[in-house]
């Protein structure tokens, strides 16, 4: 039998994924399944952004490219960034990856080794614990909790911190709760960061576009005191609905860009020359179509909101970011992964129990609102209906 190392045994899975493939089995053989469970935009990418990948391949765009990414995409990303936080980006520190992942696997590597400790968020995006597992780092959860809003606290991120720790992941808005820190917690963040000036930080604004109730993004990159330490992480997957592009971002310190470059090389060499084109063509272009999945998601929120409070053993907080609501189960009597597996079984749909993002997300499942209004409500009446004949609670 082969000789596998311990490191890749420590590697977990995105339990999303393992949702997806079991409902498209369940569908394929005639079952009706509704799909909450996957990160998805239920929209096709814009026509243009298309058209100018289709133009980039007729043009013969079709060889390697530089690994950081081509010249005018890191320009267009470092313009785009700049103009939405009021600051200014170096496009030298920009590097293109093939996905938002990417970003977070390189920063974990870079940091991650044994006898070190790595914070992050908890529940959270199950990447980032199970990278840190592989490193040999220690995991150190930052607890999310549901009377917070699922925001992070400074306080909190801030006592954790420990002569061993060497990064910090922070995700706001985030998956898989919905939940954005108000600006007052990140700016009391990037003052106490100043005591620690030997900790990198991985500020991961994949949904930092996703906001709603007229709230403003706040980045820890819009913090002069800690600038050279943020490693930020963004793409296009989610406000572009370009999740199978695989296309990302991160903005690199200085200190650090030379090193992430070695890394693209070394893992894929670069990103797909006439995705990166169409990346252009999405942040150039015009913004009607990310407005438009906006409005349908601010939609969405109120209608599974509301159907989440109405069931019974089950409440909701109300989402203020990215399109995931994360109602508490406790109620019901079911662990997560039980009312997960029962869900998708015999009421036929699809959800992700809140443990797949980590030990705190017990009590919790996540409901994905990425998908139309007409779907979204025909699940949570199968949802209520399979409670209210199932559920375990006492009366």
């Amino acid at each position: 039998m082969f000789q596998t190392t311990a490191a890749i045994k420590r590697i977990k899975t995105e339990s999303a994924f393992e949702v997806l493939a079991k409902a498209q089995k369940l569908s394929e053989e005639g079952r009706s399944i509704i799909n909450l469970g996957i990160g998805q935009p239920d929209f096709k990418t814009p026509p243009h952004v298309v058209e100018a990948a289709i133009k980039a391949l007729r043009d013969g765009h079709h060889g390697y490219t530089p690994a950081n990414g081509i010249p005018a995409l890191r320009e267009c990303v470092a313009a785009d960034v700049a103009g939405r936080l009021e600051i200014e980006v170096n496009p030298d520190h920009v590097i293109v990856v093939p996905g938002g992942k990417v970003t977070m696997f390189f920063a974990i590597l870079m940091f991650g080794e044994a006898g070190a400790e790595i914070l992050y968020p908890n529940p959270g995006f199950p990447i980032y614990e199970s990278v840190i597992a592989y490193s040999g780092a220690t995991p150190v959860p930052i607890p999310l909790l549901e009377e917070n809003g699922f925001a992070f606290s400074a306080e909190d991120v801030l006592a954790r911190i420990t002569p061993k720790t060497r990064l910090i992941i922070l995700n706001s808005p985030a998956n898989p709760t919905g939940g954005a820190t108000p600006a007052s917690e990140v700016e009391k963040l990037a003052a106490g960061l100043t005591e620690h000036p030997d900790i990198a930080i991985l500020s991961d604004e994949i949904y930092s576009r996703m906001l709603y109730d007229g709230q403003e993004h706040v980045s820890l990159l819009q913090f002069p005191e800690i600038r050279d330490r943020i490693i930020l992480l963004d793409g296009w997957s989610k406000t572009y609905a370009m999740t199978g592009w695989r296309m990302g971002y991160g903005v690199w310190p200085e200190a650090l860009v030379e090193r992430a470059t070695r890394l693209a090389i070394n893992c894929h060499s670069c990103v797909n020359a006439a995705a990166q084109f169409a990346g252009i063509a999405a942040l150039e272009g015009p913004q009607d179509a990310v407005d438009e999945m906006m409005a349908a998601f601010q939609t969405r929120r109120g209608v599974i909101h509301q159907a989440a409070n109405g069931i019974m053993g089950m409440s909701c907080v109300m989402p203020t970011g990215a399109f995931y609501a994360f109602p508490n189960i406790t109620g019901t009597g079911f662990t997560a992964k039980e009312l997960e597996a029962r869900l998708l079984e015999e009421a036929g749909v699809a959800t992700v129990a809140g443990t797949s993002f980590g030990s705190f997300g017990e009590g919790y499942i996540r409901l994905s609102y990425a998908n139309s209004l007409k779907n979204i409500s025909e699940a949570m009446n199968r949802i209520r209906e399979f409670v209210e004949r199932n559920g375990k609670a006492e009366a």
